[in-house]
């Protein structure tokens, strides 16, 4: 039996995909196969050694301990592009949002209630303070080019900007996505030399921490216009503010609040409703459980954020899965133990990410884990399965 926790209101598509496979799936539960979450805290939750998989019903994964996960050898999933539409919906009433001040308008207008016959010429006389430019013609630049970056990319083409998109670690799946006609900027430095307006898309990592500082903001075009997707840690906020103040940046929109950013002038901040979209937390649901499910009953290993994605058709009688650190040599050493036992290799995968790897051998004869004691010994390994 596969017992998958579910550690909050998962959309009810997602126990669907587990249940109708034979999963049990419960809130409470003791040793699990496998955990399904959306934004529970679980930086400090205790792990028991049954547990194999952590599928993130969304694209962040900061409540998530993914390193130690990974020294566990329990891969961390997370469901990316599921969300990307509703997200990228979001970034367009950002953009309108950091043009025109429309929220500005809406509490000038609650202000004249009760004002009766003169309300329309107030409104003639009052609409000039709330002007802004149109998007049409501008310059956008997109910073992080995945699932949603590559849609706001092209949706900024719709709307008749010129569209400069930056990702570095763009993949050959983002590439397909984006348009043609989006300029590539080699270096982050044409995004700010040539925007008008900055969408942030990118995942919040080590490398992005502060990404967009006061040397960041110094170079960008006066009275630019950014929104943040993102996560708040990707702004300094102390450099925005100052930015603000100088006129170097009209107006910052983000999905992010907090303390120092709630009331600030130019700044509009959203209770992180990118995704907050009835479709998108059923396709979020979806796409992580049947993640999950592939890794618990085949090993296959795709959108890990901890650990190297491998996927691989079954053949053979069985299937050897091996999660250990990135080291030489290690694969010449499975083959050898398993040459040793005079059993044919049908098929096999081997793929690394930083300082983890992991193999898949699919074998022609059924093995036990006695079988590959040597394997399971090893110092580098962190985990051993047999499918």
């Amino acid at each position: 039996m596969i017992n998958i926790q579910v550690l909050n209101h998962i959309s009810p598509f997602g126990i669907e995909v587990l249940e109708s496979k034979g999963c049990r799936v419960a809130e409470e539960m003791e040793d699990p196969t496998g955990i399904l979450v959306r934004s529970a805290d679980m930086l400090k939750m205790n792990f028991g050694p049954s547990l194999l998989g952590i599928a993130r019903a969304g694209a962040g994964y900061n409540n998530i301990p993914i390193d130690r996960c990974a020294e566990a050898g329990i891969v961390v999933f997370n469901a990316p592009g599921a969300n990307a539409e509703a997200v990228k919906e979001l970034v367009l009433a950002e953009l309108v949002m950091a043009s025109r001040d429309v929220l500005g308008s809406i509490e000038w207008v609650k202000s004249i209630a009760g004002r009766g016959e003169e309300i329309p010429a107030l409104v003639e006389k009052g609409k000039s303070a709330f002007a802004g430019p149109e998007l049409m013609g501008k310059t956008l630049g997109v910073v992080g080019l995945g699932a949603t970056g590559a849609l706001v990319a092209n949706m900024g083409l719709d709307l008749g900007m010129q569209v400069y998109g930056y990702d570095p670690f763009m993949s050959v799946e983002a590439a397909w996505r984006l348009s043609r006609d989006v300029i590539r900027a080699e270096d982050i430095s044409d995004i700010y030399k040539h925007c008008d307006y900055i969408s942030i898309n990118v995942p919040y990592t080590d490398r992005t921490h502060h990404m967009f500082d006061a040397a960041a903001f110094a170079a960008m075009k006066d009275g630019v216009r950014i929104t943040n997707e993102s996560r708040a840690e990707v702004v300094d906020d102390d450099a925005i503010l100052a930015a603000i103040h100088t006129g170097k940046v009209a107006k910052y929109v983000t999905d992010f609040p907090n303390e120092k950013l709630i009331g600030q002038k130019n700044v509009i901040c959203m209770p992180h409703i990118g995704a907050c979209t009835p479709e998108s937390e059923d396709k979020c649901a979806i796409l992580a459980a049947r993640e999950l499910y592939d890794y618990i009953v085949n090993g296959n290993i795709r959108n890990s954020v901890n650990l190297p994605d491998a996927s691989l058709e079954r053949l053979g009688v069985c299937r050897l899965c091996v999660i250990h650190r990135n080291v030489p040599k290690m694969l010449t050493k499975f083959l050898e133990i398993i040459g040793g036992m005079n059993i044919n290799v049908d098929h096999m995968i081997n793929k690394s990410r930083g300082e983890y790897a992991y193999t898949m051998i699919d074998l022609g004869t059924q093995i036990t884990m006695e079988d590959v004691r040597e394997i399971i010994a090893m110092p580098e390994v962190l985990r051993v399965r047999i499918l």
